[in-house]
Formats: structure tokens, C-alpha cells, sequence
């Protein structure tokens, strides 16, 4: 290896390690803060000096964060399921149906994700109360799909558009219906989109707020990012940081430990399609 080569290696391992500690630091410091109580939390440490869980007990005596946790597991699953299924369903059309202002249709639902969520809140408001649906659960399940169902949508159709024809030819020659077309060939090969579509739209419900606060009222119906804004006293001095940062752990380990186990059908799912042969 020559000088030269040995700089930019140097180099690009400086950067990746760089970029980990920004990206991991927040975390890692959330964790050391969950473990002080007291003044210790407004001392500065980057190394565990104590190790005391009274905040992870506090989080869940003192607050109605089990129900939260337990909401937003419910409304991020439903959502999840919801989106994969209309998602998969509608990419199958879009993708290997010829019909007349297919390209439109699917531009269409892609710019509906993009309009901002206060853009839609008021009109969302007035549909979920003339459902009946303010301050249930399914309000949020239905209000969740505005965001996760277009990008569902639009994945799938890409990753469905690049599956060998052949493979439907050949179960179509078989007397293999549309449903078991899809179901029974295409889903298959499809795991690394679905899981790639399907953590990405879990993490967009479960850390969303908006939403969550405006169609929801009782503390038995509001999901985790709720629950942790409302642990916040009226002044700086009534905080509980301490709190905050291990209900700020709590929440956020689903995800990581969600990218970890999945980490290999996601990238599959990313770079699907990247590389034509």
C-alpha cells in the first residue's frame, strides 16, 4: 500500500468515525443522564460513575407510560400492517396492470406525502370527528396512513416493476390467480422491500407527535412521544430530566435493537433495484 492510499484510508476511517460519533453521542449521553439523579444530572461525566435506575422507575410510578408504551406499539403495528397490505396490493396494480394514467396516479400518491402534516391537520380533524373517531386509537392508525401508505406505495411498485415477467407468465400458464400471484410468487422475493417499507413506516408512527396530540385527549389513549412531552412541569425547575432521559431510552431501544435484527434485509431493500445486470 502505497503512502498515498494509506492517508485516504486514514482518511475515510477519520470520517466514518466522525460520523458514528455524532450520530451516536445524543444516545449514548441520554443513556449517562438517565442513570443520575439530583445535581449529578447537571454535571457534565462521558463515563457511567453511578449506576442508579430510580428514573426507569420513576418513568413508569409516577407517569401512565406503560399504557403509552403499549399504545403505540398497538397503533405503529396497525399502521404497519395497513400500510404493507394497501401498499402491496396497490403496487401489484400499478406495477404489472397497464392501465391509462398510471404514471399520474402514482405521482399523486407520492406528492400526498409530501404536503406538511399542519397542511392537512385541520381537515383530518373534521373527518376523524364526524367518524366518530376522536380520541380512539384507530384515529391515529387512520391518520398515520396519510405518511406511511404513499412512500409504501412507492417502494413496492419500484421494487415489484424490476421482478422477471416470467415468474407471472409462468404461474398465469398454471391458472395461478391475481391474489395468488401475489401472495405466493411475488411476496417471496419481496421480504427485503417489505421489511425495509414496513420498520421505516413502524419508526414515522412511533415517533410521531402532531397528530398524536391533536386526536387524543385521555392519558389511556395517547402514545409514548404524548407521554413524554406531557411529563414536563410549568417551569424549568419542575423537569424531571432525569425522567425524561430514561423515558427517552426506553422508547428509542425498540428501534435500535428493530435496525440491528433487520439490518441485512434493509440494506437488501435500499439497494434493490441499484444495479441492473
Amino acid at each position: 500500500m502505497t503512502a498515498g492510499a494509506a492517508v485516504k484510508k486514514g482518511l475515510f476511517f477519520l470520517l466514518v468515525a466522525a460520523i458514528v460519533l455524532y450520530a451516536v453521542f445524543p444516545f449514548y449521553y441520554a443513556i449517562l443522564s438517565s442513570l443520575k439523579s439530583g445535581v449529578e444530572l447537571f454535571r457534565v461525566d462521558y463515563f457511567p460513575l453511578s449506576w442508579n435506575f430510580d428514573n426507569y422507575v420513576g418513568v413508569f410510578r409516577d407517569n401512565p407510560f406503560a399504557t403509552n408504551i403499549w399504545n403505540s406499539v398497538l397503533v405503529a403495528f396497525s399502521t404497519v400492517a395497513l400500510s404493507l397490505f394497501l401498499g402491496l396490493t396497490a403496487a401489484y396494480a400499478l406495477a404489472r396492470i397497464r392501465f391509462r394514467g398510471r404514471g399520474f396516479l402514482l405521482f399523486t400518491i407520492l406528492g400526498v406525502s409530501m404536503f406538511p402534516q399542519v397542511a392537512v391537520l385541520s381537515g383530518m380533524f373534521q373527518l376523524i370527528r364526524s367518524l366518530g373517531l376522536y380520541n380512539h386509537l384507530p384515529a391515529l392508525v387512520l391518520s398515520y396512513m396519510i405518511f406511511t401508505l404513499p412512500f409504501t406505495v412507492w417502494v413496492l411498485t419500484t421494487f415489484m416493476r424490476d421482478l422477471p415477467k416470467e415468474l407471472e407468465e409462468a404461474a398465469i400458464l398454471d391458472g395461478a390467480s391475481s391474489w395468488r400471484i401475489l401472495t405466493r410468487v411475488f411476496m417471496p422475493l419481496m421480504w427485503p422491500a417489505l421489511v425495509t417499507t414496513g420498520l421505516l413506516a413502524f419508526i414515522a408512527a412511533w415517533n410521531e407527535f402532531l397528530f398524536a396530540l391533536t386526536f387524543t385527549l385521555t392519558n389511556d389513549v395517547r402514545t409514548v412521544p404524548v407521554g413524554i412531552a406531557l411529563m414536563t412541569g410549568s417551569s424549568s425547575h419542575e423537569i424531571p430530566w432525569g425522567n425524561l432521559m430514561a423515558a427517552s431510552v426506553i422508547v428509542t431501544l425498540p428501534l435500535v435493537a428493530l435496525v440491528l435484527i433487520f439490518q441485512r434485509r434493509i440494506v437488501s431493500g435500499l439497494t434493490a433495484g441499484a444495479v441492473k445486470g
